[in-house]
């Protein structure tokens, strides 16, 4: 029997990297999963590596017209969600006297309004007791040169978190942020450099990087009744990272 038998999940961002690995996870412990991803190609390998109980829904997560249309194909095919992953985000470095408009818009854009707008549309589907939880960043508690912008739309998760659990309490819908620390995927060998990652990893104890599956155990956590009694937390999964 699985930790997720018969639960319905939604997962923005999950044709990739941690989230593609927790559908997998979600998939294998009994989820039927809806992931979505911009690019077609991505999405639909994703499928196919998933293999099973699992819908691609094609859209940009900071666009309010595709988070419609993904939530209109999860009341279409299966009526209901019982975990929501808002997972999509995006972030660069760009130090402070070099921020333009744009970077600053489009950063909020994706990693803070439209988690917020995926949480909104996702209610009118969810079940009681259900679990809604966002990918933020141990950056957001730590302090790394040139990437102020992307800190603060992570940092606006958990203020989410606070007012939307205790606006979700009489339906015993948790809400939570999961903090990743450095992890190796595709997205960050297109961000880091070489030194950049040597840097990183001499930051964390074990001295080498996360791994999306690590993530994705995490989430299992946080998606499943294990976690019945963790609410408004920021659980930093990063190997002591941010601890020291």
């Amino acid at each position: 029997m699985g930790k997720l038998d018969s639960k319905v999940a939604v997962i923005t961002g999950g044709s990739s990297g941690m989230a593609l690995a927790s559908a997998k996870r979600f998939v294998e412990e009994g989820a039927y999963v809806f992931i979505t991803g911009r690019k077609q190609a991505a999405l639909e390998e994703a499928v196919k590596l998933i293999g099973r109980n699992v819908t691609g829904v094609r859209g940009d997560a900071a666009n309010l017209d595709d988070l419609d249309r993904l939530f209109d194909t999860v009341k279409r095919e299966k009526g209901r969600i019982d975990v929501l992953y808002a997972s999509a985000g995006t972030g660069e470095a760009v130090p402070l006297g070099e921020i333009t408009e744009q970077h600053f818009d489009t950063t909020f854009n994706l990693n803070a309004r439209g988690t917020l707008f995926a949480v909104q549309k996702a209610l009118p589907l969810f079940n009681d007791g259900g679990s809604i939880f966002m990918t933020g960043s141990v950056a957001s508690i730590k302090g790394f040169p040139g990437y102020s912008v992307y800190a603060a739309s992570k940092a606006t998760l958990h203020a989410f978190a606070r007012g939307w659990l205790n606006e979700l309490k009489g339906r015993n819908i948790r809400v939570n942020v999961l903090h990743p620390g450095p992890i190796a995927t595709a997205m960050q060998d297109q961000v880091l450099t070489a030194e950049a990652k040597q840097m990183f990893e001499s930051l964390i104890p074990r001295g080498k990087m996360g791994l999306p599956e690590e993530i994705a155990a995490a989430a299992l956590f946080l998606a499943s009744d294990d976690s019945s009694f963790v609410n408004g937390v920021e659980l930093s999964v990063d190997g002591g990272f941010s601890a020291i």
